[in-house]
């Protein structure tokens, strides 16, 4: 049993605590309805007996992260994403504790019901060959808002609003005008083509070449969780809010966006040889442009020293490799010579990472103020979502080396500790209902309230803290994270839990 554990190490096992939280939230045993004779003109009752407060859950989950062991406001979404690496974590390392029900050693868990994973159809410009590549399965679809596709209501005029306000005797107060854009808008952008630069080529011989990239999803879960990136960096270097609608309809399709593969007729990319070969065992380094080397040597850098930073950004970008030079040319070894092999360590190591250095490089040029190690610490936290791994890092610019050590240190323990799991993904037809939604009320992540709404029994719950009621009239268009529901899996569990 999950709750079969000693009473000292209980305040300390998530699954206890998690156990323990959902029995006293569906139970009843725990804490049940206010009856009808207690007096409930103070909706806000402080009375124990009405209210579930989760603290030990809380703290078990936080107390080992350099954000959330705080009491300070924390961004939701990141929230969710960690609380689910820790029941993972949690859940494959039970044992005995935590048994599939069909009998086998395969754990399901959590994560799945959320789980899904997104094919890229990459195109390589110059010889126009076609490569296909999945995402390591992901828990949370992020989506960015196209203000560019925005759409205001129509206001009144100037004169007649003054004309009303001055009849009315009352001063002229303007309001502000709140664009709206459509969730379709939404997906769209998320699954449009865009363009890569720069992006390596181990069959152009490691050659560099622009490509055009989209992303479609290749299995649809049992639960969508859709983030929207309401958030924008000020230019204080803060973030601020998007004052935004976002017109979210109750039911979606995704169907559209289902992953095909590889069709007939189309020209593909020769697989990669794994493991033995001249060829492939270290990418060949960047051909050195002799121009650019120049330039670099003008501004009073040393030979090695610019050599090294052509190299670690493809050969010929000047302006790249300055900000490499600037990021590291304290380093201990910037002024020796190349090893040989020149930049196929440093390849072969990003490669063994998962990191797409593609990624990370087109991150540090567009965000302009992290550095290449930071970036790609955040894009692997981040399972290659180069839009999650911007939110991440700017969500964590007061102490970012100090949430990325931790990162570190979680990865290394979790490696060592917990088998994956091998469960396959769940997949279904692409058509969602929507059943919850949170909003954030506040300018930035790091102040303000969350409050969350739930649909049940076709109405919509409000949970505010203590407060639990009916809501009439919840704020879809102004949430900042959004639950879909597949259709047809109401009521029908997987039978593995």
């Amino acid at each position: 049993s999950l709750l079969e554990v000693s009473p000292t190490n209980a305040s300390n096992d998530l699954l206890c605590q998690a156990t323990k939280l959902s029995s006293a939230l569906t139970s009843g045993l725990f804490c049940g309805p206010v009856p009808a004779s207690a007096e409930v003109s103070d909706s806000s009752s402080s009375d124990p007996k009405h209210r579930v407060a989760p603290r030990m859950f809380k703290h078990v989950i936080g107390h080992d992260h350099v954000d959330f062991k705080t009491g300070q406001q924390q961004d939701a979404a990141q929230y969710f994403q960690y609380l689910l690496e820790k029941l993972d974590r949690a859940e494959l390392g039970a044992g005995e504790r935590l048994k599939s029900k069909d009998g086998s050693d395969s754990v399901l868990t959590t994560s799945h019901l959320f789980s899904y994973k997104t094919e890229s159809r990459l195109v390589c410009e110059t010889d126009q060959l076609i490569k296909y590549k999945e995402t390591p399965a992901e828990t949370m679809l992020s989506l960015r808002i196209p203000m560019s596709k925005a759409t205001t209501p129509d206001v009144e005029m100037p004169d007649l609003k003054k004309q009303k306000s001055e009849e009315s005797g009352e001063e002229d107060k303007e309001k502000k005008v709140v664009p709206t854009v459509t969730f379709e808008a939404c997906l769209d952008e998320w699954s449009a083509s865009t363009s890569i630069d720069d992006l390596r080529w181990p069959h152009l011989q490691n050659s560099i070449s622009n490509a055009t990239t989209r992303s479609r999803f290749v299995n649809f879960p049992r639960y969508l969780l859709v983030h929207m990136q309401r958030y924008e960096i000020g230019d204080d270097w803060q973030p601020r809010k998007i004052e935004v609608n976002i017109d979210v309809p109750e039911e979606i399709s995704l169907q559209e966006l289902k992953g095909t593969g590889p069709q007939e007729g189309e020209k593909l990319v020769p697989e990669e040889t794994e493991g033995g070969g001249e060829a492939t065992s270290a990418p060949a380094a960047p051909t050195i442009d002799e121009g650019a080397l120049g330039q670099l040597m003008d501004m009073g850098f040393t030979m090695n020293g610019c050599k090294r930073a052509l190299t670690a950004v493809g050969g010929s970008n000047v302006e790249a490799a300055m900000n490499w030079v600037f990021e590291h040319s304290t380093d201990p070894d910037f002024n020796d010579p190349l090893p040989e092999g020149g930049a196929g360590a440093q390849e072969s190591a990003s490669s063994d990472s998962g990191v797409d250095e593609g990624v990370v490089m087109s991150l540090v040029e567009n965000l302009g103020c992290f550095t290449v190690d930071q970036v790609r610490a955040a894009v692997k936290h981040c399972a290659g979502a180069a839009d999650r791994a911007a939110d991440w890092l700017f969500s964590h610019m007061d102490d970012l080396d100090g949430a990325i050590a931790a990162l570190e240190s979680s990865a290394t323990a979790s490696a060592s500790s917990e088998p994956k799991s091998k469960t396959p993904l769940e997949d279904g037809e692409g058509k969602y209902s929507l059943v919850g939604l949170v909003s954030h009320i506040g300018k930035n992540t790091g102040s303000g309230h969350y409050v969350a709404h739930l649909k049940k029994d076709g109405n919509w719950v409000i949970f505010n803290d203590e407060k639990v009621a009916l809501s009439k009239d919840p704020p879809v268009q102004h949430a900042y994270m959004y639950l879909f529901q597949r259709n047809g899996t109401a009521g029908s569990p997987h039978p593995a839990y």
